[in-house]
């Protein structure tokens, strides 16, 4: 039996399931999306807030940067969440691939701290994958990467950045890279409100 991964609003577009995340912003399962910029775990915490069920969070135990989970349970219950820290490079992509072939955890979060080469993404697409095609189970694989990503091979690329002023909270959010959509960007404020902006030139 597949997870209960999608929400009742969830839609099939092109064939395959749709996670909707924002107004006009949704990401397909069985694929791997990157978020980079400031705001990538934010992003990848609203997204989780999106789906039902566990979320495996796989980061590097080399780096000393960590989740804060006070900020994670303003967009999911903690509870859900499996943290895996990997030694060594290999095992930090072999954990990730296995996660989303194994299916169980609708979403696979892999915190790089560099963008992910081609063969790497084209493993975890392919583990994704088989985790519908011989398990029927969706999932989605997000990597996220620092600065402006670039990871070859992702389904999407999104970079996200705060935007704030004195008294207003607000993020500039970019769609640089989608296979079926052109880019675009929006603002988003409080409430997870978007309106459309211009492209950064």
């Amino acid at each position: 039996m597949s997870h209960p991964v999608l929400t009742r609003s969830t839609h099939r577009r092109s064939g395959r399931p749709m996670i909707p995340v924002l107004p006009d912003i949704q990401l397909a399962t069985s694929r791997v999306h990157e978020f980079c910029g400031p705001a990538r775990r934010m992003l990848a915490c609203l997204v989780a807030g999106r789906i039902d069920g566990p979320v495996f969070w796989i980061h590097p135990s080399w780096h000393s940067d960590e989740l804060y989970l006070p900020t994670v349970a303003r967009f999911f219950n903690p509870g859900r969440l499996t943290i895996l820290r990997p030694n060594r490079v290999e095992d930090f992509l072999w954990s990730m691939e296995e996660c989303l072939r194994d299916g169980s955890a609708p979403l696979v979060v892999g915190d790089f701290h560099a963008p992910a080469g081609l063969t790497p993404v084209r493993r975890l697409n392919l583990a994704a994958e088989a985790a519908y095609e011989e398990r029927m189970k969706t999932t989605v694989g997000l990597l996220l990467a620092p600065g402006d990503g670039g990871s070859p091979g992702v389904e999407t690329r999104w970079h996200i950045a705060g935007a704030h002023t004195p008294g207003r909270r607000a993020w500039t959010l970019e769609r640089r890279r989608a296979r079926m959509e052109p880019p675009k960007a929006w603002d988003l404020t409080p409430g997870w409100h978007l309106s459309p902006r211009p492209l950064a030139s």
